[in-house]
């Protein structure tokens, strides 16, 4: 019974990614942005804090995974008033939910070089959605300091609506002051945790 118990841990150690790496965000060296049109301009910010991992396989890209989580109360677009009201019930309600995370489900080759469709759940304001986007590699490298590094970079569209995000005013012209649809883009640069 021994026997068969030691034969099969060994086979399911077997069958993990023996090549996987984990990175960890460096966030001196990345960022979290947004883009939303406002009348006839468009407003751009980011989040100051956000942390996350990065499990690669570089055999098997298929087999890695992504989980990155933003803190929503650290919303920033320059303009301390416009940033108390985003993290209200209004918009993020970061109070009352604090993170907006993702966590892969499926990474797959895109077809183009370096470029991958990573399809994941994203969670905002306790919305849960399934959401595809591409990323592209932007490779691996050694700092001057011995340190493993990767970089990615990642730009999509979201709606906010989907995620209970509906707050505008309607302009008397017609329209309204706020676009449903947010740009966003991710800058990622991990580090190889020793």
């Amino acid at each position: 019974m021994k026997f068969k118990s030691t034969v099969i841990a060994i086979i399911t150690i077997a069958a993990l990614p023996l090549f996987a790496d984990t990175y960890t965000i460096d966030k001196s060296h990345s960022e979290a942005t947004f883009q939303v049109r406002h009348l006839v301009s468009k407003v751009s910010g980011k989040f100051e804090d956000f942390d996350g991992k990065i499990n690669i396989d570089p055999t098997k890209p298929a087999a890695s995974t992504v989980e990155f989580t933003i803190e929503a109360s650290t919303v920033n677009t320059g303009v301390a008033d416009r940033d108390k009201h985003l993290r209200t019930a209004d918009f993020f309600d970061a109070d009352k939910f604090p993170e907006i995370t993702f966590k892969s489900t499926s990474i797959k080759s895109s077809g183009k070089k370096d470029v991958y469709t990573v399809t994941g759940n994203l969670t905002m304001r306790g919305v849960t959605k399934q959401i595809t986007f591409p990323v592209q590699f932007l490779g691996f490298i050694r700092d001057p300091w011995g340190n493993d590094k990767a970089g990615f970079s990642l730009a999509t569209t979201l709606n906010r609506k989907d995620y209970g995000v509906n707050w505008n005013k309607a302009l008397d012209n017609g329209g309204v002051l706020v676009s449903d649809e947010v740009d966003v883009a991710i800058n990622i640069e991990a580090q190889k945790s020793k």
